[in-house]
């Protein structure tokens, strides 16, 4: 194992406790939860350490919507070869990987996010493959686009959107998992589900997000 693949997994390990997300009981992952000092630190004292904000750390909303999506309607993945694309936990992976999909790579540019999914999918028995290549922009070689909770910025939503319209119209069915994010698009979507997904107040200033299953195209 290359030394800084070592040094992350040891990371994870010391910082994060098996934890099965509410809305998503049947997988379990590495988290962060307040009985560590990584749920604590503020992302200026995370700077301050060199780690980037540990976005791997936490099952956030529309993740945990579009696992539950993938887990109760199998059929969208079942056989098909599938990305995740800004998978962090890797926790949208792991479920198409359950539902059946003939093959699953994880794709995150945070050097932290291989050995996470490493470890969760070691945990629940998948096997996943990664990218760490920013892929936006890209042809891809997959049936099924998966992307949960991507749109909480402005400019990397304007990265996102023509990307995924693209993969569309060129065949490939890209799913988004979204809990209301400012910066979702609203032309050329197709609602599938809708979810009420607990959550942890000090992430998301509430104990419920609404989390919609959104088709691309």
């Amino acid at each position: 194992m290359p030394r800084s693949a070592s040094r992350f997994k040891d990371f994870i390990l010391a910082n994060t406790a098996l934890i099965a997300p509410p809305h998503v009981p049947e997988i379990s992952l590495h988290l962060a939860d307040e009985a560590h000092d990584l749920w604590h630190r503020t992302e200026e004292e995370l700077a301050a350490i060199g780690l980037p904000p540990p976005f791997w750390a936490f099952a956030w909303a529309g993740g945990q919507g579009l696992a539950r999506h993938l887990l109760d309607n199998p059929q969208i993945v079942r056989g098909k070869r599938v990305v995740d694309f800004a998978t962090g936990s890797g926790l949208v992976a792991i479920a198409a990987a359950k539902a059946g999909a003939a093959g699953v790579t994880a794709c995150d540019i945070d050097p932290f996010c291989e050995a996470a999914v490493s470890l969760n999918a070691a945990v629940n028995g998948v096997a996943i493959a990664f990218n760490s290549d920013d892929r936006i922009g890209e042809n891809l070689d997959a049936d099924v686009l998966l992307a949960g909770d991507v749109f909480y910025d402005r400019a990397f939503a304007e990265r996102l959107a023509p990307w995924f319209a693209q993969l569309s119209d060129a065949g490939i069915t890209v799913l988004v998992g979204d809990p209301g994010r400012s910066y979702l698009p609203r032309a050329n979507l197709t609602r599938l589900a809708e979810y009420q997904v607990p959550v942890t107040r000090a992430l998301e200033d509430t104990e419920i997000k609404r989390t919609t299953v959104w088709q691309f195209g």
